[in-house]
C-alpha cells in the first residue's frame, strides 16, 4: 500500500465541508513535502511536533555525544502535536473561543490538521493528541467516533493515535473508565495525565489505559519516581515522564529506570515542525 502524502490526505477534506473549508496547503512554500494548515478566524494554525524517546535503547548516550542520529529515537514511541500560530507561539484555542459548540469545531480542525501533517509526512510511530476537561464536557456520548470516523474516510488508522485525557479526569474513577472504554472502542489508544504520583491509585481495571503520563520534574521533586514506576509496573502500563527539562532530571530518572521520556530537554535534537 502506497502511504498517503499531505496533498492526498487534503483531497479527502473535500467530503467534510467544514475542514474543506478551513484546511489549505501551504503553496507559500513550493516545496516537497510542503505542510497543511489551518485557518481560523483571522489566526493560521500550523502543527508541530515534540517526539517522545525510549530511553531504554542501547547506545542512548549517544543522544549527548551525536545529537544529529537522535531522530532515530522518537521513532521508538511517537510524537506529541503541538498547536501553533503562525509565529510559532502555542495556540490555546480556551483563550479564544468561549461558545463551547464552536470550541468542539476547532479541536477537530486541529487534531485533523495534526493527523494529516503526521501521517501524510510518513512520521513512524504514534500520535499523541490532548484532550482538554471542557470538551469531555462539551461531548455527552460516544467519545471519539466522530474523530475515528474521519480518520477512516481519510484511510487512517486509529490505532496509531493516542487520546491523551487530561488529570482532571483520570481524578475520577468511574469518569475515567466510561472514557478509556469510549475511545478504545472506536479504535485508539488512551493516555492519561496524572496530577500526581498518588493518584496512579485512581487507574484499576476500569481503566485499562494504554500510557501513563507525569509531570517528571514534579516526580524527582517528592521523590515518587522509585514507588510510582514500581506501581505502573504492576499495573503494566507504560509510563511516560513528561517535561524533563534539564541533563540531571534525565539521568535521574534513567537511574530509576525510566523507559519514556518527553520534553524541553530533547526538543533540540529533533526537528518539532
Amino acid at each position: 500500500m502506497i502511504p498517503p502524502t499531505i496533498s492526498a490526505l487534503l483531497a479527502h477534506a473535500a467530503d467534510h465541508p467544514f475542514l474543506c473549508e478551513h484546511l489549505s496547503l501551504d503553496l507559500e512554500h513550493d516545496v516537497p513535502g510542503a505542510a497543511a494548515y489551518a485557518h481560523f478566524r483571522d489566526i493560521r494554525l500550523e502543527s508541530a511536533y515534540q517526539p517522545i524517546f525510549d530511553v531504554s535503547m542501547n547506545g542512548m548516550q549517544t543522544l549527548w555525544s551525536a545529537p544529529d542520529s537522535a531522530d532515530r529515537f522518537g521513532d521508538e514511541l511517537g510524537f506529541q502535536a503541538l498547536t501553533l500560530r503562525a509565529d510559532g507561539a502555542p495556540f490555546d484555542p480556551f483563550d479564544t473561543v468561549e461558545d463551547d459548540r464552536e470550541l468542539v469545531a476547532l479541536d477537530r480542525l486541529a487534531r485533523t490538521l495534526h493527523a494529516i501533517n503526521f501521517f501524510g509526512a510518513q512520521r513512524h510511530g504514534l500520535l499523541f493528541l490532548r484532550v482538554h476537561e471542557r470538551l469531555l464536557k462539551s461531548v455527552k456520548y460516544d467519545h471519539g467516533q466522530h474523530f475515528s470516523s474521519v480518520l477512516v474516510s481519510f484511510g487512517l488508522n486509529p490505532a496509531r493515535v493516542v487520546i491523551e485525557l487530561p488529570s482532571a479526569a483520570v481524578a475520577h474513577r468511574t469518569f475515567l473508565g466510561y472514557l478509556t472504554q469510549s475511545y478504545q472502542r472506536h479504535g485508539f489508544k488512551v493516555a492519561g495525565n496524572l496530577p500526581n504520583a498518588g493518584h496512579i491509585m485512581s487507574v484499576s481495571d476500569m481503566a485499562r489505559l494504554d500510557f501513563l503520563k507525569i509531570d517528571g520534574a514534579a516526580v524527582l521533586r517528592d521523590a515518587m519516581a522509585k514507588p510510582l514506576m514500581s506501581y505502573a509496573n504492576r499495573l503494566r502500563i507504560p509510563l511516560i515522564f513528561d517535561r524533563v527539562a534539564t541533563e540531571t532530571q534525565f539521568d535521574a530518572l534513567q537511574q530509576y529506570g525510566a523507559r519514556f521520556v518527553q520534553g524541553p530537554l530533547f526538543e533540540r535534537h529533533a526537528s518539532t515542525r
